[in-house]
């Protein structure tokens, strides 16, 4: 058994459920009041909810660090991290969907580069509905599409990169279009009803997701391009973090998963737990989470 599969025996000590329920996750090694030794901030969205748990247990349970993980608003990530009241972030999409916050905060932040690539977004319909009818975002301003979905986009936070690129597009396109606001998980459930009546709907939409595994989904066309092309997704931590803690800082510069990976674990989370999830596949591949936490090849 090598060093990484032992590291990883024992149980972990953040609780799943807890994870998803609370605002803030406090460790036992902080119940003195000590600060542990990094704070991540992250939110409900799928792709940061698996990464940001998995980047946790790893620290805590491989390099023995005390981690809390605070559930937070991506605006409020991006205060947090530059004020110095969360130490990292793990969700900074680039270089469109988040360029508002990084022109805002970014000279108080470090780019600790990327987790993943390939990353990208839009607006998706399930793939029943025909392409004849809807095939671009611009489609979305015919009056025969627009009564089918009643008008409606079902979007997430209203703070989210890509609710501002959204509204961008209803105004690029010229679309009377409410977007409903709501989060990763509801825009998720309003997807999968949908499909189970054959109903259209329209969301905004991005991968990695569990939902394209999980739905037979498109994106619309753009050919405006208001919603970019492939993206990454970012460490950032708050300035002067990599000098104190160049040991933690190191594991997020070397923390590196694919959209597909990530979609699997998402998905497989949804199955089991996500932190069955994790375990799994750090015991599928301990020499990539040795080099992680050491650098060591």
């Amino acid at each position: 058994m090598n060093k990484t599969s032992k590291l990883f025996k024992r149980p972990v000590r953040m609780i799943a459920a807890a994870l998803l329920m609370a605002t803030s996750v406090v460790l036992p090694a902080q119940a003195a009041g000590n600060r542990p030794d990094v704070i991540i901030g992250w939110t409900t969205w799928g792709d940061a909810e698996i990464v940001s748990k998995m980047a946790a247990i790893v620290l805590q349970q491989g390099m023995k660090k005390d981690v809390e993980l605070t559930l937070a608003d991506i605006s409020v990530q991006y205060r947090g991290v530059a004020d110095g009241d969360l130490d990292a972030m793990l969700m900074s999409w680039q270089p469109l969907t988040h360029k508002k916050y990084l022109e805002k905060y970014g000279d108080r932040l470090d780019d600790l580069g990327p987790i993943y690539e390939g990353a990208n977004l839009g607006l998706a319909v399930p793939a029943y509905v025909p392409e004849s009818e809807l095939k671009s975002v611009a489609d979305l301003a015919k009056p025969a599409v627009r009564e089918q979905l009643d008008g409606k986009i079902q979007g997430i936070s209203p703070n989210a990169g890509i609710s501002g690129m959204t509204e961008d597009a209803m105004q690029a396109y010229g679309l009377d279009y409410d977007l409903l606001p709501g989060t990763g998980p509801k825009m998720a459930m309003e997807i999968g009803k949908a499909v189970r009546k054959d109903r259209w709907i329209v969301a905004t939409a991005w991968r990695p997701h569990w939902k394209w595994a999980q739905y037979d989904l498109r994106y619309l066309d753009d050919p405006k391009g208001v919603f970019g092309g492939s993206e990454s997704v970012h460490a950032v931590v708050t300035k002067g973090f990599e000098q104190s803690h160049p040991d933690i800082a190191g594991f997020f510069k070397r923390m590196n998963l694919s959209v597909s990976e990530v979609e699997a674990l998402m998905n497989e989370a949804r199955k089991t737990s996500h932190r069955e999830a994790i375990y799994a596949w750090v015991k599928a591949h301990p020499d990539r989470v040795e080099y992680w936490m050491t650098g060591n090849r």
